[in-house]
């Protein structure tokens, strides 16, 4: 049985009256412990789709199941990362990572032990007493990656957690990723713009269309870990995501240029 498993999933939403059709039959089957990414253009439904899958938003048909199991609304199997951080600002580092667990009565000791550790892993600990205004956006991603660790989540969703970091950062952060996912064996849904960001992490990368969003292309990347961005094959791949991803582009300029004709 697929940890993930996404059957023929519609979503419409309604704006001024007119029906926009955001996801399109998605069919997507997601393994315990893969790593996944969801590539696309702006505006093909990436975000969506993880929204759906994380119970934020239901698709208005299809199913999303976590283990055969139906999602009908957020949960505690699936922890969410987003690109904004989402940490309390009047709260410490290990406060925000404590949070979780504390709304889950865990005993204080046993909160202190996981906090600790977390810190430990993602080292945070030179900065455990420090509120999220006097951390690098690096150093909050941190947090907030610790803070969805905390509640043991087997599954982790993260909508493009790196993208408003610098070059360096970005690669740190993915590195660390892939060393907790490794360790952690955490089935990892992920949604990012960059071809390369894809490539360097994920199992399969999921090409998606312009809306309606539809699956376009499902890659599996067989590429040794650590991954060489520099090498042939890692730029053969890369070629060969850019060519998808233009063909979206050229088909909304068409799609544009029709719709500007007909008015």
């Amino acid at each position: 049985m697929s940890h993930i498993s996404i059957r023929d999933v519609h979503k419409v939403f309604e704006s001024g009256g007119q029906e926009i059709r955001a996801l399109q039959a998605i069919h997507l089957e997601i393994a315990r412990g893969e790593f996944v990414c969801l590539l696309g253009p702006s505006g093909c439904g990436k975000s969506t789709l993880l929204n759906a899958v994380a119970g934020f938003s239901l698709p208005t048909s299809g199913a999303i199941t976590v283990e055969g199991v139906p999602i009908t609304e957020p949960g505690p199997d699936r922890g969410m990362v987003f690109q904004e951080y989402a940490l309390f600002p009047w709260m410490t580092v290990e406060q925000n990572i404590a949070f979780g667990l504390q709304i889950k009565r865990m005993d204080k000791a046993a909160i202190r032990s996981k906090v600790d550790d977390l810190l430990g892993m993602l080292h945070l600990e030179d900065f455990r007493k420090r509120y999220p205004k006097d951390l690098s956006g690096g150093m909050r991603q941190r947090v907030a990656i610790a803070r969805v660790l905390a509640i043991d989540s087997p599954i982790m969703l993260m909508d493009e957690p790196f993208g408003a970091l610098d070059a360096l950062t970005r690669r740190n952060l993915q590195d660390e990723l892939l060393r907790l996912w490794t360790e952690l064996k955490k089935t990892i849904l992920f949604v990012t713009h960059s071809i390369e960001e894809a490539l360097y992490l994920a199992d399969r990368t999921v090409v998606m269309t312009y809306r309606p969003g539809t699956i376009k292309r499902d890659l599996s990347i067989d590429l040794p870990r650590p991954r060489d961005v520099a090498s042939p094959a890692f730029n053969a791949l890369k070629k060969e995501l850019s060519q998808l991803l233009m063909e979206e582009q050229d088909r909304h300029r068409q799609d544009e240029f029709k719709g500007a004709a007909v008015d």
